[in-house]
């Protein structure tokens, strides 16, 4: 059986958007490349239970938590990194999905 993961990005700040254009220029190109998906990118969010939701998500889907780590911490992801860590405020999440 299958288990993929996902991870969760929750944006709630951008301190500098010209700092940010570097990571937007190619962050989709890292994720495609390692095989992953965006299944969820921003959007309207709305909270229905709980304290109200903050900030822009991001949801990336990959074939196991082995491949989603691998993009991680992948040369090309990390040559982009330090652009989201200087620009804005952001938690990043990593979940195990349920087997299909």
């Amino acid at each position: 059986m299958s288990q993929p993961a996902y991870f969760v990005f929750n944006v709630t700040a951008i301190h500098n958007p010209e700092g940010m254009k570097p990571y937007q220029a190619k962050v989709l190109d890292t994720i495609t490349a390692h095989n992953g998906t965006v299944l969820v990118g921003a959007g309207d969010v709305e909270s229905v239970e709980g304290p109200a939701a903050q900030g822009v998500f991001f949801v990336l889907r990959f074939d196991s938590m082995e491949a989603a780590k691998a993009w991680y911490q992948s040369a090309d992801y990390q040559a982009i990194i330090g652009h989201r860590h200087a620009s804005a405020s952001c938690q990043a999440i990593l979940l195990a999905g349920l087997p299909l």
